[in-house]
């Protein structure tokens, strides 16, 4: 590994990529005495679900404990699918055909909905549908991966083209993987510029955002709650908790179903000019089929290399993260090798037991939580669909309503569950790596 002067850039700095253009805001303004909706959480399942409220013409205070879009939804890698994921993942396990129909068809709307509201109100978010490269860690894998494609490719009706090991190369410039999967309904934005164009959007429409208002109790029921914040109470209509990957203890019910996983990502120096057109001359988005998967994109001007996965069993700070996702950044490219780190951060993603995002109502408080790791089109989604709801305008939560909400394995104990968790994936991959002809 390569002596921190050598790795990190002079002005390196522990902070997502994104936040240069458009960084996180402070919004001290007096929280109003009532509102006739109000939302804790302000990333884009908060926000979106604030603008359609807006629209309608409610009242609406959106509550953040940190400053408005310093959470999870500007520190992910920004990627936007319509679906694969329940396919490429155990999603869709022990899901009936039925319902496993109505859910590939909300994702598919998720994802018409983001292109839509990006295009219809004009947003700054540096949307690209550029497609996504799924690479096979080994043969067996890519077998597995040509199955899900077929199975995207009937169910979704999206196109799915297989790549060979032979052809490899001119999709992302490495021999790392046995071939893959290329999605073309995949694209990429600039989470941060999203993130600032949806906040703008929910104030243009009549909502309020409130930072440092860290929601510490829920009162009454509905038509009558009362909010309890670190900055006074409001009182409410309607309560919706949109804290995805950020649930605390203020509701029992989601904070014994949802575990927080973090996830590190590195960004790179400006590369040397034509290196990019060689490792993703496409542009794509990519991840792989290992359990802990790797995942990358360039950043929206082409110009940066952004790596992701999860460094260590255990959580580490940022800086030790960014030497371990750089070498493993370098096996996938070691044209890389050289190529400083300007960006560490990481972010948590709310991950459930069966890997379903979830929308309902609890004891008269409305929640959407869930996105493992898939949530820029799909919260984006769910925000306004729970908001129709609790207004009174859909009388369905859909697809991602139905069903038991399973506990999460483990709970409010991921200290425990998350390393665990996260040993036994490492053996998976460390299996697998045998297939390679060398341990990972």
């Amino acid at each position: 590994m390569r002596p921190d002067t050598l790795l990190f850039h002079d002005d390196f700095r522990i902070a997502p990529y994104w936040w240069d253009a458009a960084p996180p805001e402070t919004a001290r303004a007096a929280l109003p005495a009532a509102a006739d909706v109000v939302i804790v959480g302000s990333g884009y399942c908060g926000l979106s679900a604030a603008a359609e409220a807006a629209r309608a013409g409610r009242s609406v205070a959106v509550l953040d404990a940190g400053e408005i879009g310093a959470g999870g939804s500007t520190r992910s890698g920004g990627m936007v699918s319509s679906g694969q994921k329940l396919a490429l993942t155990n999603a869709i396990r022990g899901v009936s055909p039925e319902r496993l129909a109505r859910l590939m068809t909300e994702s598919l709307r998720s994802f018409d909905f983001l292109k839509r509201l990006v295009a219809d109100e004009a947003l700054d978010a540096d949307l690209q549908l550029t497609g996504r490269f799924f690479g096979a860690y080994t043969p067996t894998h890519f077998e597995r991966l040509c199955r899900q494609g077929d199975l995207l490719r009937e169910k979704t009706g999206v196109t799915v083209h297989r790549v060979s090991r032979a052809g490899q190369r001119a999709v992302m410039g490495s021999d790392f993987y046995y071939g893959g999967i290329i999605v073309d309904d995949y694209g990429g934005l600039h989470t941060a510029k999203y993130h600032r164009a949806l906040r703008d959007l929910a104030r243009r429409r009549g909502a309020g955002l409130y930072s440092h208002a860290a929601a510490t109790r829920i009162e009454g029921s509905a038509g009558h709650f009362v909010v309890h914040t670190a900055r006074g109470a409001i009182a409410a209509q309607q309560v919706l908790v949109a804290t995805n990957g950020y649930t605390g203890p203020l509701l029992p019910f989601l904070a014994r179903r949802v575990l927080p996983v973090a996830s590190y990502q590195i960004a790179t120096e400006p590369l040397p000019a034509g290196l990019m057109a060689v490792l993703n001359p496409g542009r794509r988005m990519i991840s792989d089929s290992k359990r802990n998967l790797f995942y990358t994109r360039p950043s929206p001007d082409g110009t940066r290399m952004l790596f992701g996965s999860r460094p260590a069993i255990r959580e580490v700070d940022e800086r030790a993260g960014a030497r371990i996702l750089h070498a493993k950044m370098v096996e996938l490219w070691p044209a890389l090798r050289d190529v400083r780190i300007t960006h560490a951060w990481k972010g948590y993603v709310a991950m459930t037991g069966d890997r379903l995002a979830h929308i309902g109502v609890r004891d008269g408080v409305h929640f959407a939580t869930g996105c493992n790791g898939n949530g820029v089109a799909l919260m984006s989604y769910l925000g306004s669909r729970v908001a129709r709801c609790l207004l009174g305008l859909e009388r369905s939560f859909g697809a991602f309503g139905e069903g038991a909400f399973p506990i999460s394995p483990g709970g409010m104990l991921k200290q425990v569950t998350v390393p665990v968790g996260a040993a036994l994936y490492a053996l998976d991959d460390r299996w697998d790596a045998r297939a390679r002809g060398a341990l990972y």
